[in-house]
């Protein structure tokens, strides 16, 4: 059968020099060294069969794939369904015992972690963004595709490929900028995952990576 990867690609660092999570709030573009991992990353597929590069239409996620599609002399094509999740403490801080999160007025948000309560349903974000996988893989089959977007949607497709719960600790989420999640089909089947980190490992601990 005819072999396809599919690789989901976490944006590099982006520029927050105040901490927030900063979501889907438009303006946040990459760090001098979140462009430098967007250069190291195209530098590292330079050599991969890659026909179809998609991200998510975040500033982020746009500056990650330009080089990759440039490198490979293709068209950068965007797909809604790879943005960052979806959450109400959007533009707060909200770092473990800081923040938002010490505040009374939010703690009824926290009420259901395993859907979650304060955003986008894990089973939705799972959903869309396996839509978005399934479109790459149809536009290069038997070849490589590659789709840039977030960490917390990357993590939510993954273990649900994998038969996992998505709810989870977010500190274990494996998922450092600019890795990659490689998702290996032969044919329409999904046969192995695999992940490498081209610029290194980073803390998923920490807040507006």
């Amino acid at each position: 059968m005819t072999r396809t990867v599919v690789h989901l690609l976490r944006h590099g660092e982006v520029h927050n020099p105040t901490g927030i999570l900063y979501g889907r709030i438009p303006g946040f573009k990459l760090s001098e060294r979140g462009q430098k991992q967007a250069l190291t990353v195209a530098e590292f597929l330079a050599d991969h069969d890659i026909v179809h590069v998609v991200a998510s239409p975040l500033e982020r996620a746009q500056q990650t794939a330009a080089p990759i599609a440039d490198s490979h002399r293709l068209e950068l094509a965007t797909d809604d369904r790879l943005i960052e999740a979806d959450n109400q403490f959007e533009g707060l801080k909200v770092a473990v015992g800081d923040g938002a999160l010490r505040s009374p007025q939010h703690w009824p948000k926290l009420v259901n972690p395993f859907k979650p309560s304060w955003g986008e349903p894990y089973i939705e974000i799972a959903h869309r963004m396996f839509g978005a996988v399934q479109k790459a893989r149809a536009a290069a089959e038997g070849h490589e595709a590659v789709c840039v977007s977030h960490q917390l949607p990357i993590w939510t497709v993954r273990r649900f490929l994998e038969g996992k719960r998505m709810w989870h600790d977010p500190r274990r989420r494996e998922c450092s900028l600019a890795s990659l999640t490689s998702l290996i089909f032969e044919g329409e089947q999904l046969v192995r995952i695999a992940y490498s980190e081209p610029v290194g490992a980073t803390n998923p601990r920490v807040t507006g990576a």
